[in-house]
């Protein structure tokens, strides 16, 4: 948060929670960051890593489930979606109404060849800083979080 000498006082008005907010949003920003540069050299991005991920955990899946699932908003999915079908990496079937999306061979053999390394410099990041205890605690906290966000988008 930028602050400037006519907004400090918003600065004394945070809350924790809005403070822990903040903290996962700037996490979130420069975690893709960093993933955006590592997954460079596999000609792809981190919200492309993902999205790839969830379709072949859930395929076949529709858009609208898909964008519920991922960190990008129904435009970006949209145009995404778009990129990785010229790509190769998926297909949409039309039955009746709804899109059905699946990986393709080479979406598969992508996974392949990022997921391990992927995983790898994530993991990394997070040893780097985290005992294995706080690691447990972070994983069990965040899951609490984002059960009751889902919750709330569900509802």
């Amino acid at each position: 948060m930028i602050v400037t000498k006519g907004s400090e006082h918003y600065l004394k008005k945070n809350t924790l929670g809005s403070l822990i907010w903040l903290r996962i949003t700037r996490f979130t920003h420069q975690s893709n960051l960093l993933s955006n540069h590592f997954l460079k050299q596999f000609d792809i991005t981190a919200a492309q890593f993902d999205v790839l991920i969830q379709i072949s955990t859930y395929q076949p899946i529709t858009q609208s489930q898909l964008a519920v699932k991922v960190t990008v908003s129904e435009g970006g999915i949209s145009r995404m979606l778009t990129r990785l079908e010229q790509e190769g990496y998926i297909q949409r079937k039309q039955d009746w109404k709804t899109k059905w999306i699946t990986l393709t061979s080479k979406g598969e053999a992508k996974i392949q060849e990022v997921f391990e390394h992927q995983l790898n410099f994530q993991t990394t990041i997070v040893n780097e800083c985290l005992t294995k205890e706080e690691q447990k605690t972070l994983y069990m906290l965040m899951s609490k979080l984002q059960k009751n966000t889902e919750n709330k988008i569900e509802s």
